[in-house]
C-alpha cells in the first residue's frame, strides 16, 4: 500500500526557514515522480515543485512564486523526498502536501492535481512576525 507522510511543517518568521520531508512507504521513490503542492483556506491547491526521480536525472521544476527560494530533492536510499524552503514570505502559508507520479517524470502538467496517484496528508506552515 502506497503512503505519504509529511513533517517539518511549523510556524517560522519571515525571512526564516523549514525543511519538509515526504516519507514513502510500500513503493520504491526511484520509479515515481515526486510533487510538493500548497493549498492556503480559500484558495485552489497550487503546484509548488516536482522532482524526476532517476539515478541519473533528478530534474526538477518550480512554480515562479517560489523559484530561486525552495529547493526540491531526494534521498532514494531513505525513500524521502525534501522540500527546503528559505526566505519564506507571508504569501507561503499553506498547508503542504506531496504527493506522487506513477512514472519516472513530472511532465508539462507536474503543477497540476490531475497527474498525481497519491497524496500525503499534508503538513501545515505558518509565517508570522
Amino acid at each position: 500500500q502506497v503512503q505519504l507522510v509529511e513533517s517539518g511543517g511549523g510556524s517560522v518568521q519571515p525571512g526564516g526557514s523549514l525543511r519538509l520531508s515526504c516519507a514513502g512507504s510500500g513503493f520504491t521513490l526511484d520509479n515515481y515522480a515526486i510533487g510538493w503542492f500548497r493549498q492556503a483556506p480559500g484558495k485552489e491547491r497550487e503546484g509548488v515543485s516536482c522532482i524526476r526521480i532517476s539515478t541519473s536525472d533528478g530534474t526538477t521544476y518550480y512554480a515562479n512564486s517560489v523559484k530561486g527560494r525552495f529547493t526540491i530533492s531526494r534521498d532514494n536510499a531513505k525513500n524521502t523526498v525534501y522540500l527546503q524552503m528559505n526566505s519564506l514570505k507571508f504569501e507561503d502559508p499553506a498547508v503542504y502536501y506531496c504527493a506522487i507520479i506513477e512514472r519516472t517524470w513530472c511532465g508539462a502538467t507536474w503543477f497540476t492535481a490531475g497527474p498525481y496517484d497519491s497524496w500525503g496528508q499534508g503538513t501545515q506552515v505558518t509565517v508570522s512576525s
